[in-house]
């Protein structure tokens, strides 16, 4: 029996009754804090966050739905416990103490639907916070109240089914998330492979040799001068988010009057973000080819140089650039590769027809990989989308009017 067609067999005809989750759970809160986490500990400890931590002392040996009670995991954050485990103070447990209703069918029914209960029924924008009272209001669909084992037995159906299916759409999702990182992992290799030194040392130069570039580090530009038009600029937080290899258009703008004052890119340069939260993306890098000069934000840096501008910004994705640049990077919370360091780093220098060779072999293998990518991308998400649409169907009943809460 096909998807729709099992779907409308199994609710075809019931009757629903709502209860609200004060009926049939327990709800409460935890009283451990984050700091008491540990590395290694023996029990699971549910924060407000997607994953959980660690801890060596339990609070709780239960079965029991978990959930954010603040933060940005409210109403996104869920977690299915059976046994011991701990329980941030900030987060909330609900425990089934009703016979007639199916732990797991709750987890699902409440993992799908409580965000919108929230967006429905909060008198704000938004919801950070949570209290007892919002989830002891929230409504939950009881099959055949009437008859207790028909009823467990449609809520025990509909978790089979979703439990299947997650774990089908989990399985592919791992095979089709292997695939991508292989197929990363073959075109990061390719590319490293052209760069290669190994056998021919005496084309490299340093970055900062003063007939091949030189570094210029970034002005004032902030987020909040941005304007809706005008000239071109790039903010170094951009260059992770937008930017790829190369570019000829910019994301935001600034003033004309702005502009006159400002650390400006020509075309040919690469922008650098001198700064980032981790060693993998700082020095990441685009080559401007865009015919307009462009402002620089500071954390980034413009290299001015005579070489093919994409042939340097693929070398600044390359692992031999990367085990260089890893000895300049300084910070702990903050990364930073400052102009000084990074003109101490040596590149290949081949021909202008070498380098353009380079260049065009690495714009057709990352055109081919991209296509894959993206291919690869969109079936995990249609995946992901697949299972989304039969949950919602499993788990939409007939809802009576919710009340508005002001808690």
């Amino acid at each position: 029996m096909r998807g729709m067609e099992f779907i409308d067999k199994l609710l075809d005809g019931i009757e629903i009754e709502w209860k609200t989750l004060k009926e049939i759970a327990i709800i409460g809160t935890g009283s451990s804090n984050t700091n008491e986490a540990l590395e290694n500990g023996k029990y699971p400890f549910f924060v407000r966050s997607q994953t959980p931590r660690t801890i060596n002392e339990y609070e709780f040996d239960e079965t029991a739905i978990i959930t954010a009670g603040d933060g940005v995991g409210v109403g996104k954050v869920f977690h299915y416990v059976k046994g011991k485990y701990a329980l941030h103070q900030r987060a909330y447990r609900i425990v089934v103490n009703n016979d007639t209703v199916d732990s797991k069918f709750l987890y699902h029914f409440i993992k799908t639907n409580f965000a919108k209960y929230l967006e429905k029924t909060s008198v704000h924008a938004s919801v950070t916070s949570l209290r007892k009272p919002m989830f002891e209001k929230y409504l939950v669909p009881i099959p055949c109240p009437n008859n207790p084992e028909k009823s467990l037995e449609i809520q025990a159906e509909i978790v089979r089914v979703l439990d299947s299916f997650s774990e089908k759409t989990k399985a592919l999702t791992s095979e089709l998330t292997t695939e991508l990182n292989l197929r990363k992992k073959q075109y990061d290799h390719y590319r490293d492979q052209l760069f290669d030194t190994k056998d021919n040392r005496s084309n490299l130069q340093l970055l900062g040799n003063p007939k091949l570039g030189k570094f210029v580090r970034g002005g004032g530009l902030q987020k909040k001068d941005f304007t809706d038009n005008g000239v071109g600029c790039i903010h170094y937080g951009q260059i992770f988010t937008h930017y790829d290899t190369a570019a000829t258009a910019t994301k935001s703008f600034v003033s004309k009057e702005f502009a006159l004052k400002a650390k400006m890119a020509s075309e040919g340069d690469l922008i650098i973000a001198t700064t980032s939260e981790n060693d993998k993306d700082v020095c990441k890098a685009v080559a401007w080819l865009g015919s307009d000069d462009i402002a620089i934000s500071s954390d980034a840096c413009i290299y001015k140089h005579s070489m093919n501008p994409k042939y340097v910004s693929y070398y600044f994705q390359t692992e031999h650039f990367d085990k260089q640049k890893r000895k300049y990077i300084t910070g702990t919370k903050v990364k930073r590769v400052n102009a000084d360091n990074l003109a101490k780093i040596q590149i290949p220098v081949l021909s202008s027809d070498e380098q353009e060779n380079v260049v065009n072999f690495l714009d057709e293998l990352e055109n081919k990989n991209n296509l894959i990518i993206n291919s690869l991308t969109k079936e995990i998400k249609l995946r992901q989308q697949q299972y989304e649409y039969y949950r919602e169907q499993l788990l939409s009943f007939k809802k009576q009017d919710e009340t508005i809460v002001n808690e």
